[in-house]
């Protein structure tokens, strides 16, 4: 098991840039990948259906990584895992840029999922850990970087597309920008998973309690939310607002713009109110924001609620992570992939459930299920035990 004690130093201004650093790099990838989707199914002649399956690839091997990350970074630390999701992640990106098989291609995107969802992981577990010595809100901030890597991906895998560069090259470029970023870090990177006062007593049966089940569940809720803008917030401003397909994306990136507004400011705004509150006041907004976009029949009323649901949505998960540290039944590696990992269900499975429910009745019945979702994260605030703000 790897463990450290009071003694090893956590607090540091250098750990906490390195945390953020991690956290860029995984979002700059997904990014990365993100502008490289249109070339792939171009280069596979693929419909949209073919698409999502090669996608859910992508996820498959996230989530099965992620199932495992927990007893990896219990038994080799934080900084291995997430050099070797880094390694595997930058080892697969450039084939996304020239396989044109779709075996070849489905067992490269599985292979790049499997190591961004390792990172993933050991950094929120990092993430916990450095805050846990802080002793103060971090997490938001955190997951800012990640938002920012993401759009940083996108958008300069996108610049230098229109500037001529091949995707190969990109994918290149991409993978020296991650190697010379992590290694900036590496040192770091905290070698252990798990923390332990010298007096802790050791966990030798780690089993979730109830209140770690409720923050997976609150967790899958909210990625789920996400998930569903993100794939259908464009035919819906299309289809039901009338808007034009050129301009499909608008939902998604006011909801991405304004989730990372919240999130920079999101560590100040849980110092001021505290986690119960935050957790409360954030489901309201995006029950608030999914009501306007499903019953004001106008596009701009729609991107207002979509806008609302990334102010509501954006704190939930880093604080639900950090309560998922703070449990004592289970290593902090543990219970940090729990959550995370349930989280991902929502990512995978919310899409395509919302997609069922939409078949059978239409788009306004699904988005007003997801809002009435959030009132399990509403009432579950009540049920969670706050160490500290």
């Amino acid at each position: 098991m790897s463990t450290y004690t009071i003694d090893y130093p956590l607090d540091s201004q250098a750990k906490r840039i390195a945390t953020r650093a991690i956290f860029f790099v995984a979002g700059f990838a997904m990014g990365l990948w993100a502008s490289l989707v249109p070339y792939a199914q171009n280069r596979l002649n693929f419909d949209a259906g073919s698409l999502g399956i090669l996608l859910l690839c992508l996820g498959s091997g996230s989530l099965l990584a992620m199932l495992f990350s927990g007893k990896l970074i219990g038994r080799f630390g934080c900084r291995k895992i997430m050099l070797s999701g880094i390694v595997l992640a930058c080892i697969f990106l450039p084939t996304l840029a020239v396989i044109d098989q779709f075996p070849i291609m489905a067992l490269c995107l599985f292979f790049f999922g499997a190591g961004i969802g390792l990172v993933d992981v050991a950094v929120n577990v990092q993430g916990s850990l450095v805050e846990q010595s802080a002793d103060k809100p971090l997490m938001s901030g955190f997951h800012c970087l990640f938002s920012v890597g993401s759009l940083a991906g996108a958008g300069g895998g996108a610049i230098l597309f229109t500037v001529g560069l091949m995707p190969f090259t990109v994918t290149l470029v991409a993978v020296a920008v991650i190697a010379i970023i992590t290694s900036a870090v590496f040192n770091e990177l905290i070698p252990f998973g798990d923390h332990k006062e010298p007096n802790e007593p050791v966990i030798t049966k780690p089993r979730p309690n109830f209140r770690l089940i409720l923050m997976a569940l609150m967790c899958m809720i909210c990625f789920m939310a996400e998930g569903a803008i993100l794939d259908w917030s464009g035919v819906f401003l299309t289809n039901d607002r009338g808007l034009d397909i050129a301009h499909a994306g608008w939902g998604f990136a006011i909801f991405g713009g304004t989730m990372s507004v919240m999130r920079f400011t999101g560590d100040k705004v849980v110092s001021l109110l505290g986690r119960k509150t935050v957790l409360i006041i954030s489901s309201v907004f995006a029950m608030i924001g999914y009501a306007i976009a499903v019953t004001i029949p106008d596009w701009k009323f729609t991107l207002l609620g979509f806008a609302l649901v990334g102010i509501g949505a954006a704190n939930i998960v880093p604080v639900l992570i950090t309560l998922a540290s703070q449990e004592k039944v289970m290593p902090v590696n543990m219970s940090v992939a729990l959550v995370a990992t349930m989280g991902y269900f929502g990512v995978l499975g919310g899409p395509a459930l919302i997609g069922f429910i939409a078949h059978l009745t239409d788009l306004y019945m699904a988005f007003s299920i997801v809002a009435l979702t959030f009132l399990v994260i509403a009432i579950g605030a009540f049920k969670l035990k706050y160490s500290s703000d």
